[in-house]
């Protein structure tokens, strides 16, 4: 029940805010995690900043893609460790899996391939909130907590809903009454523009 940048309720009340329609909540499943892969893809084309010599023939590339997934595998142990460390064991997956596919495409199909992955996915995005959310995407209010959260968000939703995860007792219950009174708001801005 960490405070300020680590108050993993607030986070969370925040992102569920703008998630409550159930076809959104699956667009998102589905697409938010392939966007932070293929953002990946993507950093692994920046310089190297140090090669790790024991993992093989010209080493493990430390670049900005590895800086990316720990920074926000970081950010997520310290928010809950139990589904931060799974979180931040994805991001490592990702990054590893991102090496591999970099290195299979290369830099002239790799930011065609990204390209087209990333717009594919946000357009799923975008349709789930005009369409079925019918509420601007959180990224539109506040762009680094919805990017640095999306990911984490889905996983603590996906764990939720299949194994009744909760970081801590009374978590989801709190987040609820957060989620519900920032709808509240929402709606009564809402009616307000309309009169």
């Amino acid at each position: 029940m960490g405070k300020g940048l680590f108050d993993l309720e607030k986070h969370f009340a925040f992102y569920g805010a703008y998630h409550s329609n159930p076809v959104n909540v699956i667009f998102h499943m589905i697409f938010v995690w392939p966007i932070f892969y293929t953002s990946l893809v993507l950093f692994q084309f920046t310089p190297t900043l140090v090669r790790l010599p024991f993992s093989g023939e010209d080493g493990l590339p430390l670049n900005f893609a590895f800086v990316f997934a720990t920074i926000y595998a970081l950010f997520y142990v310290l928010m809950d460790r139990k589904a931060g460390a799974l979180a931040a064991l994805l991001c490592f997956l990702c990054w590893l899996g991102s090496v591999s596919l970099a290195t299979r495409l290369g830099f002239s199909l790799g930011w065609k391939v990204v390209l087209a992955a990333q717009l594919f996915c946000w357009a799923g995005q975008f349709i789930g909130h005009g369409m079925f959310e019918k509420r601007a995407p959180a990224l539109l209010d506040n762009l680094s907590q919805a990017l640095l959260m999306a990911p984490f968000f889905v996983l603590l939703e996906a764990l939720e809903k299949l194994f009744n995860y909760e970081p801590y007792p009374g978590f989801h219950a709190n987040v609820s009454k957060k989620i519900e009174a920032d709808r509240m708001e929402w709606q009564a801005s809402k009616q307000k523009k309309v009169y």
